[in-house]
C-alpha cells in the first residue's frame, strides 16, 4: 500500500519546504551539512521507529514485502560522502591552483627559463 493522495501531498509540500531551506543554504556547507544530518536522522528514526515495527512477523509476509521493495527501486538510503570523496575534492582543487600559478608568474609572462641553482 502506497500514501494517499493526502499524505502524499503533505509529503510534497514537506518536501519542497526542505529543498527551498537547501536552496537557501547553497554556499554555507556547515549549515547544509547540519540540515543533512537532520535527514539523516529522520531517516534513521523512521527505519527504526515507524517502519520496523510495521514489518510483518511472518516469514512469508516479510518474503513478499522483501521483494515488493526490490520490484519498487530497492531500499531506501541516505548514502554519506566518504571522507575519501572529499580527500580526492581537495586534491584535484590544489592540482588545478597550483597549474595555474606554475602557468603565469608573479612577472605576468610564461616562465621558459629554469629557476637558478
Amino acid at each position: 500500500m502506497s500514501l494517499n493522495p493526502s499524505q502524499q501531498d503533505r509529503l510534497s509540500s514537506a518536501l519542497q519546504q526542505i529543498e527551498h531551506l537547501a536552496g537557501e543554504l547553497e554556499g554555507q556547507p556547515e549549515a547544509l551539512l547540519a540540515l543533512l544530518r537532520q535527514l539523516e536522522h529522520l531517516h534513521r528514526s523512521i527505519q527504526d521507529g515507524a517502519f520496523r515495527s510495521s514489518l510483518p512477523a511472518d516469514r512469508s509476509q516479510l518474503f513478499s514485502l522483501l521483494q515488493s521493495v526490490e520490484r519498487s527501486g530497492g531500499w531506501p538510503y541516505i548514502p554519506r560522502l566518504q571522507l575519501r570523496t572529499f580527500m580526492d575534492l581537495l586534491q584535484d582543487e590544489t592540482i588545478q591552483q597550483e597549474g595555474t600559478q606554475q602557468d603565469t608568474p608573479e612577472g605576468g609572462a610564461p616562465d621558459d627559463e629554469p629557476l637558478a641553482a
